[in-house]
């Protein structure tokens, strides 16, 4: 039997960088140790990233915290902002507007979830707008922010948070972090790919300076190009514009205007949307639309004229198809970021799925021959949560009751089975989702459903042994204590001036 050391990865090459690549060389220095394998990252300067993504999912704060990342750092080096929920304006009908949080809404009430008492009052007429039963939707609403309490004295005290950042300074930053952990950056272009004949894996790059790279495992990280996955390993491609059609977008920056609140903005538009995120120096703006729609005038014209504030750059297209890799893992690549796949920036998922990506290659870490059962369960976890990520997105759509071609033809496509059994099951019963793992929980389902006008028929029936009186008054008192809750918070901006002062101080402290 060959020692173990001859079938250890001893050389992880990741080809890109961004925050793709950055992400995945801090988590692999970090957790692999200094007596781990050499880990060297690819990047030309000659190739830009895409950039769009500034706004994450609170999971961002376990990878941070398994990094020893400090937050006031982040947000001071990033020029972040707090995210508690992403608000969705004319997604129903033109006029609604709904925030999806990342909290609860109320609490259940004995061993019913809150939502059935809530559908049984509001057919009655005696509830109110189902946000004002989240603390993180008060909150947001009032421009409110404090750290949540460790040990919340009830549930729907337990929210969560997230930020909206500059994805390349958060890029920047952990390339300084891998670089102190071994990290080798190496510049150049990669032009050749060299496989071996017998099991077609790929052993080496070549540079356009004639330099020769090595390595046991290659992490793509080439963006949409999918430099390896793709044009070496012709892995294949799932298209899935037929479910989310959209495959372009224009995006710019532009000045601050007036307080920003912790929250991210869509606004539905004729033939796609467009987002807003506050950063602390400015606001990142974007319309994402279907082409088949729209002309690319007509969409740039639309985002320039609802800005809030003066550009500060000139607009930037993107091109993408949605979709993902038949497999994320082949051989000895594996796939993360947008070269595995991309399902469109509508709920912040592209971080979080590069997250994914990177945690589920640590879990299962290969050794030099990269075992079936390995390659196999990693891409059957990273289909499970694209396939469930790409069910949540096309809820918004579906859902949707505007008159314009674009949204009328996505209320009438053909629905994957697990999407249609999981609208069917809350229609008829009130009933959500819930996965052991996964990114969207019962309460984000619920904020979508409900949001966007759909209420079930019937709701749980053990809801009428309560008096009416009784489930009337418990509304109530939820309610009252969000709203104490939310009024007692800082603001906002405030809670992040302090935190900007609390990492300058510890840097005045250091030196």
């Amino acid at each position: 039997m060959k020692d173990r050391g001859d079938r250890a990865i001893r050389e992880i090459v990741i080809v890109g960088g961004g925050t793709a690549g950055w992400m995945t060389a801090a988590a692999l220095s970090h957790r692999l140790g200094n007596s781990g394998p050499d880990i060297r990252l690819i990047e030309s300067a000659e190739i830009g990233t895409v950039g769009v993504g500034e706004a994450t999912l609170p999971q961002i704060r376990d990878f941070n915290r398994m990094l020893g990342i400090d937050e006031a750092e982040l947000m001071a080096r990033t020029s972040a902002t707090i995210k508690l929920g992403i608000e969705f304006c004319d997604w129903g009908r033109e006029g609604d507007s709904y925030i999806h949080p990342f909290g609860v809404h109320g609490e259940p009430i004995g061993p019913v979830d809150f939502h059935h008492y809530w559908v049984r009052q509001k057919g009655e007429g005696k509830a109110e707008e189902f946000g004002r039963y989240s603390l993180a939707i008060e909150a947001a609403r009032l421009h409110n922010f404090s750290l949540p309490p460790d040990v919340p004295a009830s549930l729907f005290e337990a929210y969560s948070y997230a930020f909206q950042f500059d994805a390349s300074l958060y890029a920047a930053f952990l390339a300084e972090y891998s670089a102190a952990r071994g990290t080798e950056r190496i510049e150049g272009k990669v032009v050749a790919v060299g496989r071996d004949g017998e099991t077609g894996f790929i052993r080496s790059v070549t540079l356009a300076s004639g330099e020769q790279i090595a390595g046991d495992l290659f992490v793509d990280c080439s963006g949409f190009r999918g430099l390896l996955i793709e044009q070496e390993l012709a892995t294949g491609f799932a298209d899935w514009s037929a479910y989310l059609p959209c495959n372009r977008a224009f995006a710019v920056p532009c000045e601050i205007g007036d307080p920003v609140g912790p929250f991210t903005r869509s606004t539905a538009r004729s033939a796609g949307w467009q987002w807003r995120i506050p950063l602390q120096h400015r606001l990142g703006n974007g319309h994402v639309y279907c082409d088949r729609y729209i002309s690319d005038q007509d969409a740039l014209d639309d985002l320039m004229e609802n800005l809030e504030g003066e550009p500060i750059a000139e607009p930037k297209q993107l091109f993408f198809k949605t979709g993902k890799r038949e497999k994320l893992w082949n051989r000895n690549c594996v796939a993360i970021g947008l070269s595995g796949g991309f399902l469109e920036p509508l709920e912040s998922t592209s971080i979080d799925l590069i997250q994914s990506g990177i945690l589920n290659l640590i879990a299962l870490f290969p050794e030099k021959q990269c075992a079936a059962s390995d390659v196999e369960e990693y891409n059957r976890v990273m289909d499970l949560e694209y396939d469930r990520v790409r069910d949540f997105l096309m809820l918004h759509y579906v859902l949707n009751q505007r008159d314009e071609p674009f949204w009328r033809d996505m209320r009438e496509m053909v629905w994957p089975d697990s999407l249609s059994e999981k609208v069917e099951a809350f229609k008829r019963r009130g009933l959500v989702p819930q996965y052991d793992h996964g990114l969207f929980q019962p309460a984000s389902w619920l904020s979508v459903f409900i949001g966007q006008n759909l209420l079930p028929e019937t709701c749980d029936p053990r809801v009428d042994s309560m008096a009416a009186g009784d489930r009337a008054s418990e509304l109530e008192r939820i309610r009252t204590a969000i709203d104490a809750s939310a009024g007692r918070m800082g603001k906002h901006l405030a809670f992040i001036e302090t935190y900007r002062a609390r990492f300058s101080g510890s840097r005045s402290d250091a030196r």
